[in-house]
C-alpha cells in the first residue's frame, strides 16, 4: 500500500467517527424539532432552530470527546468559538432550505418539513465536516508527522540504501 493508502485510511476513520457524532446529532435534531413541532405552537422553521442549536451542543461533546479527540486542545476559546461560527453557517444551511420550502414553496406538511430537513443537514453537514475538521479541530503537525513516518517505514525496502542529502554528505 503507497504513502496515500494510509492518509485514506485515517481520512475514512476520520468520517465515520464523524459520521457516528452526526448520527446522534441527526437524531436529536429531528426528535427535538418533531417535539416543538407537534407540542407546541412555535413556527416550523423557529423550532428547528432550536433544535439545530440543542443538536450543535450535543455534536461539540462529541467531536471534542470522540471524533476529535486526538486533536490540539491548546485554544479551547478558538475552538469553541470557529465551532460555533460554523455551526451557525451550518444552521442557515439548514434552516435556509427548510425555510424556503415553506414560505417559497408552501411545503409545510410534517412530510414536506421532514424531507426539507433532511436536505438541509446533508447539505449543512458537507459545509461542517469541511470546515470543522480545516479550522476548528486542527491536527496536531507532530502526531502527523509521526503517522507518515511510520507509514513511510511500513512501505521502505530495509535492503534499501538511500542517499544522504547533499548537506550531510562528506567532500574528499
Amino acid at each position: 500500500m503507497g504513502q496515500g493508502s494510509s492518509g485514506l485510511r485515517r481520512l475514512a476513520h476520520e468520517i465515520a467517527k464523524f459520521g457516528a457524532v452526526g448520527a446522534l446529532g441527526t437524531v436529536v435534531n429531528f426528535g427535538v424539532s418533531n417535539l416543538l413541532w407537534h407540542l407546541t405552537s412555535l413556527q416550523a422553521v423557529r423550532a428547528n432552530v432550536i433544535a439545530t442549536v440543542v443538536a450543535i451542543g450535543v455534536n461539540y461533546l462529541g467531536f471534542r470527546y470522540f471524533t476529535y479527540r486526538d486533536r490540539d486542545k491548546s485554544a479551547r476559546t478558538k475552538e469553541l468559538s470557529l465551532f460555533l461560527a460554523f455551526s451557525a453557517v451550518g444552521l442557515v444551511i439548514e434552516n435556509g432550505i427548510l425555510f424556503a420550502a415553506i414560505y417559497g414553496f408552501g411545503w409545510e406538511s410534517a412530510l414536506e418539513r421532514n424531507v426539507f430537513k433532511v436536505v438541509g443537514i446533508g447539505l449543512g453537514t458537507l459545509f461542517r465536516f469541511w470546515s470543522y475538521r480545516t479550522w476548528v479541530f486542527k491536527t496536531l503537525p507532530a502526531r502527523e508527522a509521526v503517522a507518515d513516518a511510520e507509514s513511510f517505514l511500513e512501505e521502505a525496502d530495509p535492503t534499501e540504501v538511500l542517499p544522504l542529502p547533499k548537506a550531510e554528505q562528506r567532500v574528499s
